[in-house]
């Protein structure tokens, strides 16, 4: 970690070395973006008309002098990698889709001032893996490797961070970061047919043994769920008779994934790992109870030994699996709803 500090002293450093635009009396993001795509040696042309093609809330929300921001921002290479992995076609499909482009701007952009040094203190407070809600919705996952830092596999320009705006700061990235375009049920299906690793093998025979309803709405692109997947081990300590017994009735397969489902709220917002964290911050020594997608059952969310839990015991190995239409919170057991 000491290495990692001493790059980022090196990075604020050259970043003194920039163009006038981000050093002299720096204007607002938008204004940063603008300038740079206009310079000798561009780096956010491609930006610039991604942010000039999509919502013209995004550019609104980059030119508000009254907001603190954080953006990733990937430069012209950055983009064009993306244009040969995708195609010439796709690529031009994506700039003329203003709900698509919208979707991958907002996730490059985190509501809050963060800069480097924040990141590296909550890598080192967070065994060097931070998860962060964007803009868009869906977590933006930074990493610490041997390398640097990771922003969604995206490395992290040591050379040109903490490019400070007067409404925020802009930390350079060297790919294009794109948030999670499949479904809850096409992620539990590709998990399960991971030939190195499967995960989610009985959960899909679960799915697959309950009222079609559930499949409908775990592939629903419109749906907003949080979804706690028990892992197969979870499943497996039920004792393969009672599991067995579970699958061949219809009724009651249904009503356990049911359980498993949170559905969204008035707002329309999934249960992310902050989300949890805040609300049990306030919730009463008995924990907090959530209802879910099965009529008339809840979930009971508590913090035991430091560690946020469910119906007293169930604890969450995974967070923040993000899906097109909702989250994913890995389980280690099966949630059974009271009798």
């Amino acid at each position: 970690m000491k290495k990692l500090f001493v790059l980022l002293l090196s990075a604020v450093l050259m970043v003194m070395a920039l163009p006038a635009m981000a050093q002299d009396a720096p204007g607002t993001i938008a204004d940063i973006v603008v300038a740079s795509a206009s310079a000798e040696t561009p780096e956010f042309s491609t930006l610039l008309a991604a942010v000039q093609a999509g919502d013209p809330a995004v550019l609104e929300a980059l030119s508000n002098p009254e907001a603190a921001l954080t953006v990733f921002a990937p430069t012209d290479a950055a983009f064009a990698a993306l244009a040969e992995a995708l195609g010439a076609e796709a690529f031009g499909a994506v700039l003329a889709d203003p709900v698509a482009l919208t979707n991958i701007l907002l996730f490059h952009v985190l509501d809050g001032k963060v800069m480097s040094a924040d990141v590296v203190a909550g890598l080192e407070a967070n065994d060097g893996m931070l998860q962060v809600p964007s803009l868009q919705g869906q977590y933006i996952d930074i990493a610490q490797t041997d390398d640097g830092i990771t922003v969604n596999g995206a490395n992290l320009n040591l050379d040109m961070v903490d490019i400070e705006a007067s409404n925020g700061v802009i930390h350079v990235i060297d790919a294009v970061i794109l948030p999670e375009s499949r479904t809850i049920a096409e992620i539990a299906v590709e998990m399960a047919g991971d030939m190195e690793a499967p995960q989610f093998t009985a959960l899909l025979a679960a799915v697959q043994a309950a009222d079609p309803a559930i499949l409908e709405l775990l592939s629903n692109p419109d749906a907003a769920l949080t979804v706690f997947a028990p892992v197969d081990e979870a499943f497996a300590a039920l004792g393969e008779d009672t599991l067995k017994s579970v699958l061949a009735d219809s009724a009651t397969v249904t009503s356990i994934l049911q359980y498993h489902v949170i559905p969204a709220g008035e707002d329309g917002a999934v249960v992310g790992s902050d989300d949890l964290g805040t609300l049990l911050a306030d919730a009463p020594a008995e924990g907090l109870d959530v209802p879910t997608a099965l009529e008339g059952a809840s979930l009971n969310f508590s913090v035991v030994d430091g560690a946020a839990v469910i119906n007293g015991s169930t604890g969450i190995v995974i967070t923040n699996v993000d899906a097109a239409n909702g989250i994913i919170h890995v389980i280690d057991a099966v949630l059974l709803p009271p009798q």
